[in-house]
């Protein structure tokens, strides 16, 4: 890992009406719209989805490396994150995020183990930690089945 601070930048470009294009180094662009909510046509990716998945995405990466460093074995993790955008004090902004991750581990793995890495990653996630929202986990680890002995 590079040292901090770490910078990254985007260009964001649009005209008067249109989507608008988004770019930056060594990545594919990106288009982007207003959503329904906003009279945009709801068919594209948003600021508001994107910000959304951003903290999905970076549940799960946070996930994984705490994963590693407790060598918890696992074998998937799907995460639904919804943000709730409001007016409060006449400004709006994402008041909560509600990250519900449904972990899967392997039979005869702890998933008290699962339910506290999922906890560590939600407390040290980078982007939910940059918000002013509230974010708040629902956990649910299953356990595979143990494979029955061969007849």
């Amino acid at each position: 890992m590079q040292d901090f601070p770490h910078r990254y930048t985007v260009v964001a470009a649009g005209t008067a009406a249109g989507d608008i294009e988004l770019s930056a180094e060594r990545l594919p662009n990106l288009r982007s719209a207003s959503p329904a909510e906003f009279d945009g046509p709801g068919d594209r990716w948003s600021p508001e989805t994107f910000l959304v998945a951003a903290a999905g995405d970076c549940f799960v990466l946070t996930f994984r490396a705490i994963a590693r460093a407790s060598k918890l074995r696992w074998t998937a993790l799907q995460c639904k994150v919804t943000g709730t955008l409001d007016r409060v004090d006449r400004v709006t902004r994402f008041t909560h995020l509600v990250i519900s991750a449904q972990l899967q581990v392997p039979a005869q793995t702890d998933p008290d183990q699962g339910r506290r890495c999922l906890e560590k990653a939600e407390r040290s996630c980078l982007i939910s930690n940059s918000l002013k929202a509230d974010v708040h986990l629902i956990a649910d680890v299953n356990v595979a089945p143990e494979e029955s002995a061969a007849a």
